[in-house]
C-alpha cells in the first residue's frame, strides 16, 4: 500500500466579475418589464407579480458579495439573462477543457512536476458540456498526458469523490499520480430570472495533483482518510445538465429544466447529515476538535457553513479556522471547498490536521482528512 498526498493545487478564475449591485440592477429591470408586460394577467390573478431583489437580500441570504463568470454581458442584459458562450466546432477545445488547462498547469508547477509525471486525469464536476467523449480525456490530450482519463459527476461533492477515487488507485499501486480537475460552469444552468436563486452561482475551475507521498518534491498534504455517502433526494435537481434547451437559437422557457432547489428542506436535511458524517469520520480516525486545525467546507451558504463548523468543533470557529471564499466566488459547486483549500492551507505546520468536506445534490457528502507534511 502506498501513501497518497496532495502535492499541488491550481485555481482558474474567470476575468469577468458580477457584483451584487450589478446583478440586482439587471434583475430588477427584468422584473419591471415582466410585471408591465403581464399586468392584466397579474391583475386577474392568473400569475403572480415578480418581486425585486436587492444586494442586502442577497448578502443576508447567502453571504455572497460577487461572483466570477465566463460571460457577464448576457447575464446582465434584461433581454437575455443567461451567459453567451461561443459555440465551438468539434475541432476546437471545449470550454471546460480550456479552463481546466490553467488550473492543471498551476497544480503541476506547485508540485514541481510535468505532464510526463501524471498517469490519470479525473474530471469531476456537476455539469458536463457533453456526454462523450469524456472531458477528462480531452484535458489529458491537451496536456500531453499518457495513461487514461474519465469523467464523474456527484454534483457538489464531485471533487471529494474524485479525490477518493484517485487516492484509492494510488494506494493500490495501479497508478502513481492523478490530476483531479473540477471545471464548473455553473452560470450556464442557473435561472437568472428567479429571485430565489439568481445570485447563487459563479464559474471557476480547480485542480489537485495527487501522487505517492514518496514522490513529493516539497511541502504537501498526506491524505490520511476519505469517506463518502449518498442519499437520494429531489430537493436539489437539474433536469437538463449543462445548458438549457434551445429552440432556433433562443432559450426555451422551461423553468423545470434548470437548477431547482427547495432551500428550506435542503437546510433542514443536509446540515444534520453533514455534521454527523464529519463527526463519525473524525471519531473513527481519532481526530478531535482540539487537534483539527482547519475546516475547508463546501461553499454554498455562509449560514450553513457556520452551523456545520459550530457542530463539528463544539464552538464558534475561530477566525481563519473555517475559511469562506463564497463572498468572492459565490457557490462554485464541487470546486468551492478546493478553492478554500488552495487559498488557505499553506500556513499549516507539519503534523497539522485538516478536513475537506463537500455536500450537495444527491444528497451527497464527502470528507477528506489530510495532514500537513
Amino acid at each position: 500500500m502506498y501513501q497518497p498526498a496532495i502535492t499541488g493545487t491550481g485555481v482558474f478564475t474567470p476575468s469577468s466579475v458580477i457584483t451584487n449591485d450589478e446583478l440586482v440592477a439587471a434583475f430588477n429591470a427584468h422584473v419591471t418589464r415582466y410585471n408591465a408586460e403581464n399586468a392584466d394577467r397579474i391583475a386577474a390573478g392568473e400569475i403572480e407579480a415578480k418581486a425585486p431583489s436587492s444586494s442586502e437580500f442577497i448578502h443576508a441570504a447567502s453571504g455572497i458579495e460577487q461572483r466570477y463568470v465566463l460571460d457577464k454581458t448576457g447575464v446582465l442584459d434584461p433581454d437575455v439573462m443567461h451567459p453567451w458562450l461561443r459555440e465551438r466546432t468539434d475541432d476546437e477545445p471545449g470550454q471546460m477543457a480550456e479552463m481546466a488547462l490553467e488550473a492543471c498547469r498551476q497544480a503541476l508547477e506547485m508540485a514541481g512536476k510535468t505532464a510526463a509525471d501524471v498517469d490519470a486525469v479525473i474530471c469531476a464536476a456537476s455539469n458536463h458540456e457533453r456526454a462523450y467523449p469524456a472531458i477528462a480525456v480531452e484535458i489529458q490530450n491537451l496536456l500531453g498526458i499518457e495513461g487514461f482519463g474519465f469523467d464523474m459527476n456527484v454534483a457538489c461533492s464531485s471533487a471529494t469523490f474524485g479525490i477518493q477515487a484517485a487516492a484509492d488507485m494510488i494506494r493500490s499501486g495501479s497508478i502513481h499520480s492523478a490530476l483531479v480537475v473540477n471545471p464548473e460552469i455553473c452560470s450556464a444552468h442557473l435561472e437568472w430570472r428567479d429571485r430565489d436563486c439568481h445570485f447563487i452561482f459563479g464559474d471557476v475551475c480547480t485542480a489537485l495533483l495527487i501522487e505517492r507521498a514518496d514522490s513529493a518534491n516539497g511541502p504537501h498534504f498526506l491524505i490520511k482518510s476519505t469517506r463518502l455517502a449518498t442519499q437520494f433526494s429531489n430537493n436539489i435537481r437539474n433536469n437538463n445538465g449543462f445548458l438549457r434547451r434551445t429552440r432556433k437559437g433562443h432559450m426555451e422557457d422551461r423553468r423545470d429544466m434548470q437548477f431547482m432547489q427547495n432551500g428550506r428542506k435542503v437546510f433542514k436535511e443536509v446540515l444534520p447529515l453533514v455534521s454527523r458524517h464529519i463527526a463519525a469520520h473524525m471519531a473513527d480516525e481519532n481526530i478531535t476538535a482540539d487537534n483539527l486545525k482547519r475546516l475547508w467546507l463546501h461553499q454554498a451558504n455562509k449560514t450553513m457553513n457556520d452551523y456545520i463548523g459550530k457542530r463539528v468543533l463544539g464552538r464558534d470557529p475561530a477566525p481563519g479556522e473555517q475559511p469562506n471564499i463564497l463572498q468572492d466566488y459565490a457557490n462554485t459547486s464541487s470546486a468551492g471547498s478546493i478553492i478554500a483549500f488552495a487559498k488557505y492551507s499553506t500556513d499549516l505546520a507539519p503534523g497539522d490536521a485538516g478536513l475537506i468536506c463537500s455536500f450537495g445534490a444527491g444528497y451527497s457528502v464527502g470528507s477528506v482528512i489530510v495532514e500537513r507534511a
